[in-house]
């Protein structure tokens, strides 16, 4: 078994003013998938959801306000599965509330290095 991230990607609506009832309906939708995830023992870290203040630096040594300056895009979150395979990974990402919203899920493998 191998370890994967999975990153959620949206692209920010100003205009998106949910409402309790709503934003509760929301969480639930991602408890039953990440759940459903776990279920199945695969679900290793449960990650958490990124705020949307953060700070960029870069090889030069200057700093730039905003991770998403010059995206149209956000990573709202993340979480840890284990899975044979990225095949597998990727369909453990079917069904989350990410793409009901016209976002994404980015797979990604995540390298463990002995001795580290």
């Amino acid at each position: 078994m191998r370890d994967f991230m999975m990153l959620f990607h949206s692209e920010p609506n100003p205009d998106f003013n949910p409402t309790p009832e709503q934003i509760q309906a929301e969480v639930k939708q991602w408890q039953d998938w990440m759940g459903g995830i776990g279920a199945q023992g695969k679900l290793k870290n449960p990650g958490e959801a990124l705020g949307f203040e953060g700070k960029t630096m870069h090889a030069d040594g200057s700093v730039t306000d905003g991770p998403y300056a010059a995206l149209k895009e956000i990573v709202g979150g993340y979480i840890i599965v284990t899975a044979e395979n990225i095949d597998e990974a990727i369909k453990l990402a079917e069904g989350c509330p990410a793409l009901a919203h016209g976002g994404k899920v980015e797979v990604r493998d995540i390298m463990h290095f002995d001795g580290m």
